[in-house]
């Protein structure tokens, strides 16, 4: 690590306190709000299945993606407010864990859209649909997201950004960086606009022969789930815009002074949403959640009488 970095005296901007706190607010309601999905999933036997353990998959995913990141906000929040320039000993480890749950967040959601694509394309074959096979699945992406990372931490990529106050790779022209993009971002997120076209394709198709109406209501509806991790995808991609416009700016120039601390602020916006749209979409965990609620309400009702 470059020592002259470490020692530069970087002036504190008056909005760095406001954004750092902001970053933390959002952050802890994404880390509350994952939490409870994952209880419902976990201890409501309506939500055990097949479909539903990717959500949960998923759900861990973001929930260790949001600590890793709040965990960077406070030390960032810690380091304005006493104006320190120097990292901590676990700055390099957040930056690469940081990484690793990207990988982890994206291909997630793909592994959901391969998991309806495959019961409606080949609904005979339920190898695939077994639950032993789902959780093998699940962990080779867990290690696939681990091992992914393993080019930036070990070729020193990952460096603190003073003007950041951060651990992250700096946004320049690589090969890591090319590789970073194409492996972190491209490949999950086009293979599930590819697997949602594929699907309409194929329901197109069972709508012109004759299909029993059980088969095409399940093809329909599985269509519909995986429309639904497109829209997840999509609002992955419109709040990390200028991540991806930072990235691209790197590759010509040099990005603004504090990119990442503008870029962050997006990012964590976009857990908010991620968080809202999973309610809104997973159906079994919205009707466990709002079965709760008009208990309570019913509850509340009679007890008052």
């Amino acid at each position: 690590m470059d020592a002259t970095n470490n020692s530069m005296s970087v002036p504190i901007q008056p909005w760095f306190v406001p954004i750092d706190i902001l970053d933390i607010i959002c952050l802890a309601i994404v880390l509350i709000i994952v939490s409870f999905f994952l209880t419902i999933i976990i201890f409501d036997k309506t939500c055990h299945s097949i479909p539903m353990l990717l959500v949960a998959n998923s759900c861990a995913t973001e929930l260790v993606f949001t600590g890793d990141i709040l965990w960077m906000a406070i030390v960032t929040l810690q380091n304005d407010l006493t104006n320190n320039m120097h990292p901590d000993s676990l700055c390099i480890f957040r930056g690469y864990v940081s990484y690793v749950m990207c990988c982890a967040q994206n291909y997630s959601y793909l592994l959901q859209a391969v998991n309806r694509y495959l019961s409606v394309v080949y609904p005979t074959r339920l190898f695939w649909q077994t639950k032993r096979v789902q959780i093998f699945l699940i962990v080779i992406m867990w290690i696939v997201a681990i091992v992914c990372a393993w080019p930036h931490l070990f070729t020193s990529r990952i460096n603190y950004l003073p003007d950041n106050q951060i651990c992250q790779m700096p946004l320049q022209f690589s090969i890591i960086s090319l590789y970073n993009v194409f492996f972190l971002y491209i490949i999950p997120m086009n293979g599930i606009i590819l697997i949602y076209l594929k699907l309409v394709r194929y329901v197109k198709a069972m709508n012109t022969r004759v299909t029993p109406v059980n088969t095409l209501l399940r093809a329909r509806r599985d269509l519909t789930m995986v429309y639904r991790i497109v829209i997840l995808v999509l609002i992955l991609l419109a709040l990390g815009f200028p991540y991806v416009v930072f990235i691209f700016m790197g590759y010509f120039s040099t990005p603004p002074r504090y990119h990442f601390r503008i870029a962050y602020v997006f990012v964590d916006v976009s857990l908010v949403l991620i968080m809202v749209t999973i309610f809104r979409i997973t159906d079994p965990l919205k009707a466990s959640i709002m079965r709760r609620v008009n208990r309570r309400e019913i509850t509340s009702v009679v007890t008052v009488t």
